[in-house]
């Protein structure tokens, strides 16, 4: 796990200061080292987070026909891929080794060979190009921008700004889908500029251009399937689990009381004998599964420790974590990923796993079990209502939603299909990524797997959805192996009360968050000021503009955001 970063010049070589200014602002995504290729008109950096190969896997990496590599992520299946390739000179112990020689056997589709999450930058100075891949989730990120001069990419778009490769503002179509969506979609970013390379794409650069772009779907194409028996699960998802564990590095679990972190938890001892696991709560308020989630724990004879979280912490830390989260989803649940990732760094762990994405998978959600007859026939499809109501100026939020056209589809994969396109790696999983990365902690994830998502999706949608309850064979799977975890229970969910803390202190809140310029300009006042008078019942409308404000304070203003809220939103 890492930061990357990189320019390919139309004519000339990289500006230097460019290039350290780059590095510098991914420091903190790699504080074990830094790498350099310059090479032409082509730039390769490396900020290293050593997980895998302490001692020789130092980065760029290189093959015998004069391909370098820089990646952020891991192989899961580099001893397999060793294993295939026993003639290959292998020059190190890194995972992400076999990718560069794999690219000299197959071309731009090498990463259709790859299991695991990347974003892979190769330079290739005998055809003169550079190529980019990343991962069929998108669990990586990667951001690309170009300019007069040339083409340039980065781990984060905070840093392609910092280097003066893009200019600070707003795209008002992606700030529109933030407001009502929580999170912005396809690949134009909300700065103006900047873009993601897709999940599952390749992009092909010549001469500062990009000239081709390749995209591969990790879904099964077609129809549900037959049904599978819980030990076919049951061996699909220790071979994942336990490809998740390859590491040279301490490594834990982030738990909730939840169903996915409980499976994740019962696999990993299996896998690993007794574990480490961190849980976060909510002092003295809200809905708080610290104590199943450390009932759990004892259940699998695992070590745990508690986070709190409170109002104090939240007033203090709410601005640090929105500038850590600099392609920006109001998802509150940044709030606790954020201070389990501190508390994971603190103990001494650099490895830690979860349980995103087995709700995409198994269809989790309850806007899946709508999607079945007769339900379907009587509720609204998903994200028909923006999270603000209908607003003028943030009209068009809708147009940026795309909707799985795949033949045989039932209308549960579909929408399936549609949070794994947009919702997966532009919410959840840059969730993830900001704010573990911030404190230099890598997040894995082993529902998100090709071989889960090859058993999961094409399952029928009974194994998946009923009345009650959605993974419904991930539940039948959990009472057989972990009896103790309450498999039937109704989802809770991993939601800070942020309603009531917010609450507490409406009048302030509003009269500074509807001044924040940001905000000022899209958004009437007598809106922010029903959405936090209203914030005990309704969180989401109040923290989205809070999230905003504090967003937008930090990455278009060019504000600090050290201090509380309050400290932060009153500077101009």
């Amino acid at each position: 796990m890492c930061g990357i970063a990189g320019m390919m010049m139309r004519e000339g070589t990289p500006d230097s200061a460019v290039l350290a200014r780059l590095l510098g602002a991914l420091a903190h995504r790699g504080p074990d080292g830094e790498g350099q290729l310059l090479r032409g008109d082509t730039a390769l950096l490396h900020n290293r987070l050593a997980i895998v190969d302490l001692v020789t896997g130092d980065q760029p990496l290189f093959a015998p026909g004069g391909a370098a590599l820089v990646c952020n992520g891991e192989i899961y299946n580099n001893n397999e891929l060793r294993a295939e390739m026993a003639n290959t000179p292998f020059r190190t112990r890194s995972d992400c080794e076999p990718a560069v020689f794999l690219y000299e056997a197959h071309g731009i589709r090498f990463a259709d060979r790859l299991r695991g999450m990347f974003a892979i930058a190769i330079h290739d100075a005998h055809r003169g190009q550079l190529v980019l891949a990343r991962d069929p989730f998108g669990i990586k990120p990667l951001y690309y921008t170009t300019t007069d001069d040339g083409f340039a990419f980065a781990s984060e778009p905070q840093a392609l700004v910092a280097a003066g490769l893009a200019a600070r503002g707003v795209v008002k179509q992606a700030r529109a889908e933030l407001l009502q969506l929580k999170f912005s979609t396809g690949s134009e970013t909300i700065y103006p500029g900047i873009y993601r390379v897709l999940p599952g794409e390749t992009l092909v650069v010549r001469g500062g251009r990009i000239v081709e772009r390749h995209r591969t779907s990790v879904l099964p194409a077609g129809p549900p399937g037959g049904a599978r028996s819980i030990a076919e699960l049951d061996r699909v998802l220790e071979d994942s689990v336990r490809v998740h564990l390859r590491a040279d590095v301490p490594y834990g679990l982030f738990l909730s009381g939840g169903i996915d972190s409980a499976a994740v938890l019962a696999l990993m001892t299996r896998a690993a004998g007794r574990i480490r696991a961190l849980t976060c709560g909510w002092d003295g308020v809200g809905v708080d599964e610290t104590a199943e989630a450390m009932r759990l724990a004892a259940a699998q004879g695992a070590e745990v420790e508690r986070i709190g979280m409170g109002a104090a912490e939240f007033w203090a830390l709410a601005p640090r974590i929105a500038a850590a989260i600099d392609d920006p989803t109001a998802d509150a649940a940044v709030l606790p990923t954020w201070m389990l990732g501190r508390a994971a760094r603190a103990g001494g762990l650099k490895v830690t796993l979860c349980g995103e994405g087995a709700d995409e998978l198994f269809a989790g959600y309850s806007r899946y079990r709508k999607r079945r007859a007769p339900l379907r026939w009587f509720t609204r499809k998903p994200r028909s209502k923006g999270v603000l109501g209908e607003l003028p100026l943030l009209k068009g939020w809708r147009e940026g939603l795309q909707h799985a056209d795949v033949a045989g589809y039932s209308p549960v994969q579909a929408a399936q299909a549609d949070d794994v396109a947009e919702w997966l790696p532009n919410d959840l999983l840059t969730k993830l990524d900001r704010c573990l990365m911030a404190h230099g902690v890598e997040g894995r994830t082993p529902f998100l797997d090709p071989e889960v998502a090859r058993f999961a999706f094409p399952l029928p949608d009974g194994q998946k959805v009923g009345l009650r309850f959605g993974k419904i064979i991930l539940r039948d799977w959990l009472a057989k192996h972990f009896p103790a975890a309450g498999a039937y229970a109704r989802k809770k969910g991993f939601k800070p009360p942020v309603g009531i803390w917010m609450q507490a202190r409406a009048g302030e809140l509003t009269a500074l968050v509807a001044a924040q310029p940001g905000v000022a300009e899209c958004v009437p006042a007598e809106v922010v000021a029903a959405a936090f008078a209203e914030a005990g019942r309704n969180s989401q409308r109040a923290w989205s503009l809070l999230f905003y404000a504090l967003w937008h304070q930090h990455h278009v203003l060019g504000l600090p955001s050290e201090g509380d809220i309050g400290s932060v939103l009153a500077a101009r």
